[in-house]
């Protein structure tokens, strides 16, 4: 059935069936004709059209320069039907050296700068022609070793691939992004690459493990280190997927630092730039200046001047690594077009062997291309042999037969081939002479023939062959080593309290939980102004890049930056704007310092432990849960250790006893309820009647001071003996009019 005005031999799809089918075909086109390298040669079709479009042109590296633009327009209108940029583009990135490990093209004039790849001049201007290493894949193309198929309009041929002696694939890498694919191959060392292939031609089932024997890792055409790990690196040539890190290299000159080299890809300006931002925004205060010194002698020369030569230039690079384009982390991806047309990621040891076998049959396809050569050329000296054995009878028959072709070889037996051979000779060449240079080239051609016959017919002899012209190339083309690979340690960032200055701060609670910051250790925070109804409760002494601890009644701590603390020129800001304490609780003390610090953290419940600063800390804003305290019970103010083998606790109830003990017996904990200190009757009741008030830790050299109401006691620890005792014990009574104590101090004795 058919519409009405529509054809009977019209074919109907459905929509779905036809965008399927058209977008299937697209991606394979993009995969196999435009982003993919081929594991053969390890070109894409415009590069492959371009070096085979300038050794038609005889641009080989002997050669005169010839302006780009005549060979772009030979690509693009023989053999690639693309955009003139485009095909440009693809052929600057071959002459780049700085792009490319091992260049096809060899430019003259502007072909841009590591700094901007971009800025190459334009077609009309640059002049070219091929290097020498392009004779690697180009030497046998006219010997029979590829197929070749005709170009877009049919008019003439082009080759399918090109012939080349090297695995180009992993010498110069490549990158490229098909549809829902991409690829982004490393560039390698020659010897490093050529020796694996001779291992893995003595030993077929060699492991990547063997293989990374001779393959340290990828070789960039940067000084710049490697700093990927070897496990790093293994799992990259086992699975063909992973990443490698590449760090500047730097050195110390009269106290300035000199960056040397960057990694691969990279631009030099951009590299500036962003440290210069850095300076601008005053998050690297330790350096002073930056300066750009590269020249022609010196392509990459980055000068940093540091403040001082008291600055950590290693903390410094390290944060500049770990922040800039300094260190570079490249994506590994070997996705090739295989042997088999399709692609397909590929292990270290599956690329080479494939490309070993493409490389055998190359060989194998140029002796047999070779052996036909032969064979057909002592066909034609038999022929030759024959005449001048017979020479006179020979000129008789051409003289006076009326079809002397067919006369000669019905007379001797000879080919249609070797009778036309006969035919055109010259008198000259009728010489006796002649006789000899055709038996001596006989000879010759014999030995070579005989000699191929015996490579074809064995694997080892092949086997030696191959390996011969791989160490050949290697040895004209081979070459150190240019990207280091070396151990270095994980750059970090600087935070933004290594870039704050560290100057002594006094950080001030007032009992309503006010908190400010005042410059110096000096300020008495007695006689700062407070608001209406609130007074001084605790003052701190540390620097603007610690963090400050805070306790509320409940145990939970909570974390603030000093320097982002309001100044003490005003009264402060609530700490409840800061944090979200829950409902009814109010803060009961302030800490600060080293983070391993230690610190008697207690409840009035007459449980305590010993914590380290660095496990209070958090980032919440609700903070964080450290000691577990009774329902109507509250945390002491917290107070600092500074040595657990010799400070002793001091714990006062409100009842007026007095109980001293060693801190070495309470636990070193991160969170909890801790143990007893202080044996207080019925703790958890709510209507408790005693608690403990007052908790202290003192040396030996230290005395306690009590007060009540307006009179107080001095006790030096001689006169402490008397309360001392074993932990979680009532404690003793203080002398009678002390057995109401409204606070305790300590008093620092030399």
């Amino acid at each position: 059935m058919t519409e009405p005005n529509q054809s009977a031999n019209t074919e109907t799809i459905s929509l779905t069936e036809f965008t399927e089918d058209a977008y299937l075909n697209y991606a394979m086109y993009v995969i196999n004709d435009r982003a993919l390298p081929h594991i053969g040669d390890g070109l894409k079709p415009v590069q492959r059209r371009i070096v085979y479009a300038m050794s038609e042109l005889r641009l080989s590296a002997d050669a005169k320069f010839m302006k780009s633009a005549r060979t772009v327009g030979d690509v693009i209108g023989k053999y690639h039907p693309h955009g003139d940029s485009a095909s440009y583009e693809a052929m600057v990135l071959m002459a780049q050296r700085f792009s490319y490990r091992y260049p096809l093209v060899d430019g003259q004039g502007n072909w841009g700068s590591p700094d901007d790849p971009k800025s190459f001049a334009a077609m009309r201007y640059t002049e070219s022609r091929l290097t020498k290493y392009a004779s690697v894949l180009l030497e046998e193309l006219g010997q029979g070793t590829v197929e070749f198929v005709p170009n877009f309009d049919g008019t003439m041929e082009e080759p399918v691939l090109l012939p080349a002696r090297l695995p180009n694939i992993l010498l110069n890498g490549g990158s490229g992004i098909a549809v829902g694919m991409a690829t982004d191959i490393p560039p390698h060392n020659v010897n490093e690459v050529v020796s694996a292939c001779i291992r893995l031609l003595d030993q077929p089932k060699a492991s990547v493990l063997d293989l990374m024997e001779h393959i340290q890792g990828p070789d960039f055409p940067t000084n710049a280190e490697i700093i990927s790990s070897a496990a790093d690196i293994r799992q990259i040539y086992e699975t063909g997927r992973g990443a490698v890190r590449t760090r500047a290299v730097y050195e110390i000159e009269d106290s300035d630092i000199v960056i040397t080299a960057i990694p691969f890809q990279v631009s030099g300006t951009k590299i500036l730039e962003q440290i210069a931002a850095q300076m601008q925004a005053k998050k690297l205060p330790m350096v002073v200046d930056l300066r750009d010194e590269s020249d022609h002698e010196n392509p990459t020369r980055i000068v940093i001047v540091p403040r001082s030569n008291r600055i950590d230039v290693e903390a410094l690079m390290a944060h500049l690594f770990a922040t800039t384009d300094l260190e570079r982390t490249h994506r590994i991806n070997f996705n090739m077009i295989g042997l088999d047309g399709r692609p397909r990621v590929k292990p270290l040891n599956v690329l080479l062997s494939e490309w070993l076998t493409f490389r055998t049959d190359t060989v194998v396809r140029r002796l047999n291309y070779r052996l036909e050569k032969i064979l057909a050329r002592l066909h034609i000296l038999d022929g030759l042999m024959i005449a001048y054995l017979n020479i006179d009878e020979v000129i008789r028959i051409i003289r006076t037969e009326d079809k002397p072709r067919q006369a000669l070889i019905a007379a001797y037996g000879l080919s249609e081939i070797q009778a036309d051979a006969i035919l055109d000779l010259r008198l000259r060449q009728l010489a006796r002479l002649e006789e000899v240079k055709i038996q001596g080239e006989q000879d010759a051609l014999s030995i070579e023939r005989r000699d191929i016959e015996k490579t074809l017919g064995s694997t080892a002899r092949m086997k030696t062959l191959v390996k011969q012209e791989l160490l050949r190339d290697a040895k004209e083309f081979g070459d150190d080593r240019q990207s280091p690979i070396v151990s270095r340690t994980e750059a970090l960032a600087f935070n933004e309290k290594d870039l704050l200055s560290t100057e002594p701060v006094t950080i001030v609670l007032s009992e309503k939980g006010w908190v400010r910051a005042a410059r110096g250790h000096e300020i008495d925070p007695q006689e700062l102004s407070y608001r209406s109804g609130d007074n001084f409760f605790q003052a701190v002494l540390g620097r603007s890049n610690q963090d400050v601890v805070f306790l509320d009644s409940t145990g939970r701590a909570y974390t603030l930056a000093a320097h982002t603390l309001p100044s003490a020129r005003g009264q402060g800001e609530p700490l409840s704007g800061r944090t979200n304490p829950p409902s009814g609780a109010y803060f009961t003390g302030v800490i600060t310092g080293d983070q391993k610090q230690q610190y008697l953290l207690a409840s009035d419940a007459g449980y305590g432990f010993v914590a380290s600063l660095g496990d209070l800390q958090s980032k919440n804003k609700a903070g964080k849960s450290v000691i577990s305290v009774p329902a109507s019970g509250i945390v002491l103010q917290p107070r600092l250790v500074s040595n657990l083998e010799e400070d002793y606790v001091a714990a006062v109830s409100n009842e007026g006893r007095l109980l001293i003990f060693p801190i070495s017996e309470l636990p070193v904990l991160a969170k909890g309820k801790g143990v007893k200190i202080m044996n207080i009757p019925k703790p958890l009741l709510a209507d408790r009647l005693e608690f403990m008030a007052h908790l202290l830790v003192l040396t030996a050299n230290d005395t306690l001071v009590v007060h009540s109401g307006k009179r107080h006691i001095n006790l030096k620890f001689a006169d402490l003996e008397h309360y001392r005792g074993e932990r979680a014990r009532r404690g003793l009574k203080l002398p009678r009019g002390f057995q109401k104590v409204d606070s305790v101090a300590l008093l620092k004795t030399s």
